[in-house]
């Protein structure tokens, strides 16, 4: 148990905060799309289309929002986006048109975008560098267990199917970010950190990081592949029975839980990092090359292979994420955390938004030969990404020094030298009066 828990102290208040509006989030995902067919009225396509375009705005405006961050303070930041969640999730309660639902839709992307940016550069000036990695794992399982237990509240609201119980999903939602606003005040506020008066956002000139950030984005997507790819795949594809769908999710979530603080132990550098998410591409490529044997078996067989290649499937994801989060920190100016991940962050929104057309396609499309070539794109890009990251790391070892955090200005008094003249008037402390030839007073 010790294990599942981070230490105390700010790593684990962050935990506290992300299970506050996971929670929230675990229903909210699992109700909202009958909610806005069945009770708000509106078509499918109209809420693909709208969670398309929220998305987009979303992952562009990560990267101004994590530049705030960095310059105003990632503490005040996070808890003015957690409470921009919250009213959108709110707004939501009193959509009933398309325009609305699309204003509400693009709210919260955008308030979810920054809040990820946020919260990454809130962690960064928190703990330690060589902690990093071990911390955003702990809220990795924190995520997942947060969004089971939503999942299970937001079945209960569909099994009851009322009106008011959709109403209740959304309500709680609203509220756990409030909460998580509030645990967010409970952490130490972290210095603003000082850029130079009409600096541009560097992220979007850095061409190694943004090649790093490409192939993790379609590493990312994975991330359907369990939410649509295969529940999918086994109602149209196979003879396993649906119930299989739902044991399945049980199963990636119970895994990540448990064991991607394990996993994430080996990741200590950029090699480690790299290497990581190497054997994760060739686990993806078993993981597409099993799948692809459960179609056109009898039942048992499908099962087996399903089942198999989901535990390959966790356990790629949690190598991946593990080295995909060193890369993402280690990369990045310790000055801009807040910028570079806005941008590096944007790969999730653009997995989640792309992810289910081509997954579809080719799934679909082209049935077992469809795995086998997302199985060789996931294998292609992890390779790619070690030199890359390499690129990367030249580059980075090239920049500047970063400049110190703006804190509060120190007093300025006059100190006088041993000949009792004035000198000239300095900062307080021991080094004024030692820059004085005197003693402090």
């Amino acid at each position: 148990m010790p294990n599942l828990l981070p230490p105390a102290g700010p790593q684990r208040t962050l935990a506290l905060a992300q299970l506050s509006n996971s929670v929230g989030d675990g229903a909210y995902y699992v109700t909202s799309a009958l909610y806005f067919t069945h009770v708000v009225g509106l078509p499918p396509t109209r809420i693909g289309l709208g969670l398309t375009v929220a998305w987009a705005v979303g992952s562009v405006v990560g990267v101004p929002l994590g530049r705030v961050a960095d310059r105003r303070g990632p503490r005040g930041t996070a808890v003015l986006l957690a409470l921009a969640t919250g009213a959108a999730v709110a707004s939501f309660l009193a959509v009933r048109d398309f325009l609305p639902f699309l204003a509400a839709a693009c709210l919260y992307a955008t308030a979810q975008s920054g809040l990820a940016a946020a919260r990454q550069a809130l962690l960064a000036g928190l703990v330690a560098k060589e902690e990093r990695t071990g911390a955003l794992a702990h809220l990795q399982s924190t995520l997942n267990a947060g969004l089971a237990v939503g999942a299970g509240l937001g079945g209960v609201a569909l099994s009851v199917g009322t009106r008011s119980a959709y109403l209740a999903v959304f309500a709680i939602d609203a509220l756990s970010f409030l909460l998580c606003a509030l645990v967010l005040l409970r952490l130490p506020a972290v210095a603003p950190v000082h850029v130079a008066r009409g600096a541009k956002l560097e992220v979007l000139r850095d061409r190694p990081y943004a090649v790093v950030t490409l192939l993790n984005t379609v590493l990312l997507l994975r991330m359907p592949l369990l939410s649509l790819g295969l529940p999918l795949w086994i109602t149209e594809r196979t003879d396993a029975p649906e119930w299989l769908v739902s044991a399945l999710f049980i199963l990636n979530t119970g895994a990540v839980v448990l064991f991607q603080v394990r996993t994430a132990r080996s990741v200590t550098g950029l090699g480690t990092a790299a290497r990581a998410v190497r054997r994760s591409g060739v686990l993806m490529l078993l993981t597409c090359a099993t799948f692809a044997v459960s179609a056109g078996t009898p039942p048992w067989v499908a099962i087996t292979a399903l089942v198999g290649g989901s535990v390959l499937l966790v356990a790629a994801e949690m190598l991946q994420s593990a080295g995909a989060w060193q890369l993402g920190f280690d990369l990045a100016p310790a000055g801009r955390i807040g910028e570079y991940q806005g941008f590096f962050g944007a790969g999730v929104t653009i997995a989640r938004s792309a992810g289910p057309l081509l997954l579809t396609a080719l799934l679909m499309g082209s049935g077992a030969a469809g795995w086998l070539l997302l199985g060789g794109l996931f294998r292609e890009m992890s390779c790619a990404l070690d030199p890359a990251t390499r690129w990367a790391a030249r580059r980075a070892s090239l920049r500047p020094p970063q400049a110190p955090p703006r804190g509060p200005r120190e007093p300025r008094v006059a100190c006088t030298d041993r000949r009792g003249g004035r000198a000239a008037e300095r900062k307080a402390g021991p080094a004024c009066w030692a820059a004085a030839g005197a003693r402090a007073p």
